[in-house]
């Protein structure tokens, strides 16, 4: 069973940054497409961005574009998302998710985690 946990959210003033992290557990993470989704209250779950198990496919939402950044540690089974320049309308819960398809559609992945708030103060 795959199990993926995130970390790093908190509460940071406009302009900050902070590094969510993502731990997987279970088989074969150095395979799987990871991605990053994010949802405000009352609004949708939205893309983020995402990163090929090479690392040679990282899309982003225009909005995060030039300020976040996602990478991973095979050997760790982590991956990562910097942000930085951050901004009220980021405010969000961030959640992580792992699956076999190079998408932006939340519906392909196959694992989720459980989210981690960020809040960003103006």
């Amino acid at each position: 069973q795959v199990q993926l946990v995130e970390s790093g959210g908190g509460l940071v003033q406009a302009g900050g940054s902070l590094r969510l992290s993502c731990a997987v557990s279970g088989r074969a993470f150095s395979t799987y497409v990871m991605a990053w989704f994010r949802q405000a209250p009352g609004e949708e779950r939205d893309f983020v961005a995402a990163i090929s198990s090479n690392s040679d496919w990282t899309p982003y939402e225009d909005s995060v574009k030039g300020r976040f950044t996602i990478s991973r540690d095979n050997a760790k089974a982590t991956v990562f998302l910097q942000m930085s320049s951050l901004k009220p309308e980021d405010t969000a819960v961030y959640s992580c998710a792992a699956g076999r398809f190079a998408t932006r559609r939340a519906g392909l992945y196959e694992y989720w985690g459980q989210g981690t708030q960020v809040t960003v103060s103006s």
